[in-house]
């Protein structure tokens, strides 16, 4: 089964916001991008990924039509170990982490997509998960930085269902609102997105010990100072999450020989795709450390997601980004019920792109 095009096609997914206006990167955000690729093989079986595409797209599909598409083009999409290694050994130069990565991401996946059709079985299940219907998804708040906000969108997430909850906040207020709408019962989390030195994130964990987090993410820059994100973990009293900015499973290795982190969170689009974030699953449970992945996306890279965790012995919970859309490529596949995420029974990841949608919402660029 020989690959005979690899396809980038760009979506951009108007939010639909009912009070303040969440920012992401320092700026009002009012949409979310998409990377969707798309792999046609011989056979007729289409297998579609997804590539870390959030502000950064056009270097992530640079890589992806420049580079690694025309490197799979007639290669034999159902031996995914051997051309994923070579395409990350031929091209190590360009980069082991960043748009490089994201562009093999969404090559993985795709290709992981045809193998579960060509086999008649869902992804978990080809990854030898046992039968799961559904998981529990965390309600990932994007940053609003008002108190106000930050409770209006708490309880609104555990109005649908939601029981676990995380916050991209960095200051104690806006945290302490989360925490006195949902009460002491529900496990809060907090993603800083990198915002602080060492001493910082030390004296930083030490105020917010007395608001029983279940973890604080990402609290140091930059990502790649093991030593202080251990420091933090040993010194602030609280668990550490850490890995969606790692490029490799050897990253991972790194922290867990660091005693860096708690909690691993690889993103199976920034990665290497699948492939690469069965290897930290492996390395993970090697080293006593929980797996929640990253999955701040809404195409294929969260249904990979999804099929990933099912596959995993112990169940894990899913990240989904509290975002509302008036259209999705996806559908119902991409939205929670009571909490709980269903995972895709169909071939492979269990859920095409709907075309109709895909060419009202694509960008033309």
């Amino acid at each position: 089964m020989k690959i005979t095009r690899v396809e980038t096609i760009v979506l951009t997914l108007p939010m639909t916001i009912d009070g303040a206006t969440p920012m992401l990167g320092g700026r009002a955000r009012t949409s979310i991008d998409m990377l969707l690729v798309r792999i046609d093989t011989d056979a007729g079986i289409t297998g579609w990924g997804e590539a870390f595409g959030h502000r950064i797209f056009p270097a992530t599909r640079a890589a992806i039509d420049t580079l690694l598409g025309p490197m799979c083009v007639g290669r034999d999409a159902s031996a995914i170990g051997a051309l994923t290694d070579e395409l990350q050994r031929v091209l190590h130069g360009v980069g082991r982490g960043g748009p490089t990565m994201y562009a093999l991401s969404g090559i993985d996946i795709a290709l992981w997509d045809i193998a579960g059709k060509a086999a008649g079985l869902p992804l978990y299940r080809l990854l030898g998960g046992a039968a799961r219907a559904d998981l529990p998804a965390y309600a990932s708040l994007l940053r609003y930085g008002t108190a106000a906000a930050v409770a209006h969108y708490t309880a609104q997430a555990l109005g649908r269902g939601h029981r676990h909850i995380k916050l991209h906040e960095i200051t104690v207020p806006e945290i302490e609102a989360a925490r006195h709408v949902a009460g002491a019962g529900v496990p809060i989390m907090v993603d800083t997105n990198c915002p602080w030195t060492v001493t910082e994130a030390v004296a930083m964990a030490r105020r917010l010990a007395p608001l029983d987090l279940h973890w604080l993410e990402e609290p140091v820059w930059p990502p790649e100072n093991l030593a202080g994100l251990a420091e933090v973990r040993t010194r602030g009293g609280i668990s550490t999450a850490a890995g969606e900015n790692y490029g490799t499973a050897w990253e991972f290795r790194r922290a867990f020989e660091a005693g860096a982190i708690s909690y691993a969170q690889p993103s199976v689009t920034k990665i290497g795709g699948v492939t690469e974030l069965r290897k930290v699953v492996a390395l993970a449970e090697m080293f006593g450390v929980p797996v929640v992945p990253h999955s701040a996306y809404f195409g294929p890279g969260l249904l990979a997601s999804i099929h990933c965790i099912a596959a995993m012995p112990v169940e894990s919970l899913v990240e989904r980004f509290y975002c509302d859309f008036a259209d999705n490529p996806l559908g119902e596949a991409i939205h929670p019920r009571q909490g709980r995420i269903a995972v895709p029974q169909g071939p492979g990841l269990g859920v095409d792109p709907e075309p109709r949608l895909i060419e009202k919402l694509r960008v033309t660029c």
